[in-house]
């Protein structure tokens, strides 16, 4: 889910609620009270933005302990881009599942290959009153860019060479707000790859260990 620095979340309780807290016996105090209310309310939250805390449950095989994830291939004319997005599966991997992760495939009861075969940016929102540097007067300036990554991946069970997932058009798509030129948009460094290497890895893992 793209990060939006503008949004936020208000949290509004109702008077029945104000009224619920009173009548508690000093055995459980309004601060335990709070406290409780404040955990369900972060769980709440991480559920609903799809996110899940480290080890929720998969519905892999129970033989599988670990995966390895070797580096994606890129078949892309993107320099780099299977190094950070490599990066970003092994990272969600650890965060989201109990799965122990390694690069080779040596001590691994599966293996994840990935090809990512194409990766797209296409400008959809302008903004009229500022003129871009480099285009003509008449040019708006992109500030929101659609990302579309395709790749082939599949999870291979090593010992029975099972495939345990396998998705051959597997799509990722979603528009992020820009503040600069869109051809920096995959630089190296920049940050708005490092927002879209998470989120493609979020969707990702999720596809393979929650729709097996």
């Amino acid at each position: 889910m793209p990060h939006n620095p503008k949004g936020g979340i208000s949290h509004r309780g109702t008077e029945a609620q104000r009224k619920h807290v009173t009548v508690f016996s000093s055995g459980f105090s309004l601060s335990s009270f709070s406290a409780l209310c404040l955990c369900a309310s972060v769980a709440i939250f991480l559920s609903s933005c799809g996110y899940r805390v480290g080890g929720a449950a998969s519905n892999l095989p129970p033989g599988i302990k670990v995966i390895a994830v070797p580096a994606l291939e890129n078949q892309t004319n993107r320099y780099r881009i299977e190094q950070i997005m490599t990066q970003s599966v092994v990272r969600e991997f650890l965060a989201r599942t109990k799965y122990r992760i390694v690069s080779t495939e040596d001590s691994a009861n599966a293996v994840l290959h990935g090809e990512i075969t194409s990766l797209e940016s296409t400008p959809v929102v302008f903004d009229t009153s500022v003129q871009s540097p480099t285009a003509p007067t008449s040019t708006a300036r992109a500030t929101t860019m659609l990302v579309s990554v395709h790749m082939r991946v599949w999870l291979e069970e090593k010992e029975t060479k099972k495939i345990l997932y396998r998705n051959d058009n597997f799509l990722f798509r979603e528009p992020y707000e820009i503040s600069t030129n869109p051809s920096t948009f995959f630089d190296e460094q920049g940050p708005a790859l490092d927002r879209m290497a998470k989120d493609f890895a979020s969707r990702l893992v999720a596809d393979i260990v929650e729709n097996f």
